[in-house]
């Protein structure tokens, strides 16, 4: 499992994850989990800057968009 970087806003729909310095992007489709090893959602976008981009993930059905923000959130 590897650190994604922390949900900083959410919009339209989507949690956006702004990536830690360094780190590569993961692809489009891995799946998004909190630090209780929950499922909170898929990857469905990666943008910005290759350095420290962003993800767009799309929320799984029990998840809460507000909720989300501060989290860090790892790769499964």
């Amino acid at each position: 499992m590897r650190r994604l970087g922390t949900v900083t806003r959410t919009a339209q729909g989507l949690a956006v994850v702004r990536c830690d310095e360094g780190s590569d992007a993961p692809d489009i489709g891995t799946t998004a989990v909190d630090d209780s090893l929950s499922d909170v959602g898929r990857v469905v976008d990666v943008f910005g800057p290759v350095s420290r981009p962003y993800l767009a993930v799309s929320p799984a059905n029990h998840v809460r968009l507000p909720d989300l923000l501060g989290t860090t959130l790892y790769a499964r």
